[in-house]
């Protein structure tokens, strides 16, 4: 699942690319990605980008006639340059299996430079999402957005108030995007390992030690993912994740502060990575998780 250290880096990307062009072209293969069917992406043709932002793990495209094409990537969107700026074979990343064929574009938005940007959706059902719209809070999925630690402005009030003394488990209340915006799967297991907190303890049960490293590791994290992946190019971003993460993905090999086996458990119908000795005093969590 894309998130903001990754989000913000194509962000960046495509906006220098695309501010000042004219969009020339849209072509959505797959009718379920357009959400705001009265205003479909063909209503964009013809203006100007004024920039690109990022709100949590959605994008947002800025236009010169002051609509906003949003942009949700889901659980297995991502996008790329396509036509005469499509990756050749052997500019594929490392990590990607040669034996599977390139996810699918299902809409692609031409400019006038020659540009072409592809929205890809790599999973079995469709996650990628796309809303025209005359403010981005007109997207549920933006108007929710709490706080978001990648911000400046981001302090130990708006953690506190996301977990507060709620009997949440703390992994549950990092990805929860209401609470604390633009954390998934990958990060929430990266911070928890950093802050030293078993992943399913529950927000009210946090002393004020746990909390503090919580909070600093928290924002620690997501500044520096996002730092990390600052001009690497979109083609290469998902492997520059996969390649950082120190215990995301990494069950059965050794902990890299303590030497412990990394081991799984399964949370929220996906699957998650923590070192017992770190974080759970020793305790292996049952593989299935019940939950909050």
């Amino acid at each position: 699942m894309p998130e903001s250290p990754e989000v913000q880096a194509l962000a960046e990307e495509v906006g220098e690319r695309l501010a000042g062009r004219t969009l020339a072209d849209a072509d959505v293969l797959e009718f379920r990605v357009q959400k705001t069917r009265p205003r479909p992406l063909s209503t964009l043709v013809g203006e100007r980008v004024e920039g690109v932002a990022r709100h949590g793990k959605l994008l947002d495209f800025a236009f010169g006639n002051g609509a906003h094409l949003v942009v949700s990537l889901g659980r297995h969107g991502w996008a790329r340059w396509g036509g005469a700026d499509a990756p050749e074979p052997t500019d594929a990343p490392e990590t990607a299996d040669p034996a599977e064929p390139p996810p699918p574009a299902l809409a692609a938005l031409a400019f006038d430079d020659g540009s072409t940007l592809e929205l890809t959706d790599a999973g079995g059902w469709v996650s990628l999402g796309c809303w025209v719209v005359d403010d981005p809070r007109g997207v549920p999925a933006v108007a929710k957005l709490g706080p978001d630690p990648a911000e400046p402005a981001y302090d130990r009030g708006d953690f506190d108030r996301a977990f507060g003394t709620r009997r949440k488990q703390v992994k549950a209340v990092l990805q929860e995007q209401e609470s604390i915006a633009g954390i998934g799967n990958a990060y929430s297991d990266e911070i928890l390992h950093a802050a030293r907190v078993s992943p399913v303890v529950h927000a009210a049960a946090l002393d004020d030690d746990d909390r503090d490293r919580l909070f600093a590791a928290t924002v620690e994290v997501v500044r520096e993912a996002i730092a990390a992946r600052r001009g690497i190019r979109i083609a290469d971003l998902k492997a520059a994740k996969v390649a950082a993460m120190r215990v995301h993905g990494r069950a059965g090999e050794a902990c890299p502060r303590c030497g412990d086996e990394i081991r799984d458990f399964t949370f929220a119908s996906t699957t998650a990575q923590y070192s017992p000795n770190c974080q759970t005093g020793g305790e292996v969590l049952p593989l299935r998780d019940g939950g909050d």
